[in-house]
């Protein structure tokens, strides 16, 4: 099947007749019924039959549909993808980052980097690192950020900062000689813990160190956000162990933070294209979310 005809194939399925398919292929009827008997000809059996006015995929159409599906998501893609370089020379500078690192490190960021930048436009989004990887292959966005390594052939990502886990607490969990000293992982046992997702690759490790523990916390939350879990323990709703810069921003009087023991690292990264030539707006962001980071773990 060429292109075309698996177009015209995809566009029938979703709307259930040539006419519908034609609307939204944005060609003349006559024209998608050409394209539909050229396939059903180049093929050698019928792909629909109908019935009462409406297409009906044939048994051979529906084996057909799940690969050709494939082919015609790829195909959006490209176009997709197309269109971000078509409008690559007039757009803003476009950043992504994770929802953590969006409410702990980049607006401040941001807030020193438009001094440098004031009239340099600019979008953000946040994705979680997946997405994040679509959105700069995509060419949707041109720089990223985020605490986990995208291990990706045409990405590089260049590490900005290092800090260390951090449990945090409602005020009042711990004594002030307490809060000073860094929590080793058997303090946990037995305390209610907002735990982060499993897929996340910094909660992963952490979910491993607890199962290999005797008398574990005990988890009565997942969530899928660092900030979450924070606000979930402001909240007084247990212990949670996050990212520093999750535990060091915004100090809250309602908050304690201790480092964990043993440390579990974590990195901030930002994330480009490995092809693309230097940015200088990106360029000063980076620096200054590298500062930023620095300024906080210091702290």
């Amino acid at each position: 099947m060429r292109l075309r005809h698996i177009e015209i194939f995809q566009a029938i399925l979703q709307t259930g007749s040539v006419t519908g398919a034609a609307k939204l292929l944005n060609i003349t009827q006559p024209a998608a019924t050409k394209a539909l008997h050229h396939a059903e000809a180049q093929l050698g059996f019928s792909l629909f039959t109908r019935v009462r006015g409406q297409l009906h995929p044939t048994a051979e159409a529906r084996l057909l549909e799940a690969a050709t599906g494939k082919v015609f998501d790829d195909l959006r893609e490209v176009r997709r993808l197309a269109g971000n370089l078509r409008g690559h020379s007039d757009r803003p500078l476009r950043i992504v980052t994770t929802p953590t690192l969006a409410q702990s490190l980049l607006p401040a960021s941001i807030a020193q980097w438009r001094r440098r930048y004031p009239r340099t436009p600019c979008t953000l989004a946040t994705h979680h690192t997946r997405e994040l990887v679509e959105s700069l292959l995509l060419h949707e966005a041109d720089i990223a950020f985020s605490l986990q390594e995208p291990m990706h052939p045409a990405l590089r990502g260049k590490p900005l900062a290092q800090g260390s886990m951090r449990v945090i607490a409602g005020r009042g969990q711990w004594s002030a000689v307490l809060a000073g000293k860094p929590m080793a992982l058997q303090e946990l046992a037995g305390q209610p813990l907002i735990a982060l997702d499993t897929r996340d690759g910094l909660g992963s490790q952490l979910s491993s160190q607890l199962d290999e523990m005797e008398d574990a916390p005990v988890i009565t939350t997942y969530v899928q956000t660092y900030q979450v879990a924070r606000s979930l323990v402001e909240a007084g709703l247990g212990l949670a162990v996050v990212d520093p810069f999750t535990a060091l921003a915004h100090t809250s009087a309602a908050l304690q933070v201790r480092e964990l023991h043993p440390c579990i690292m974590v990195t901030l990264y930002a994330v480009s294209r490995l092809r693309d030539g230097e940015h200088p707006a990106a360029s000063a962001l980076i620096r200054q979310m590298a500062d930023q980071a620095r300024q906080l773990l210091e702290r």
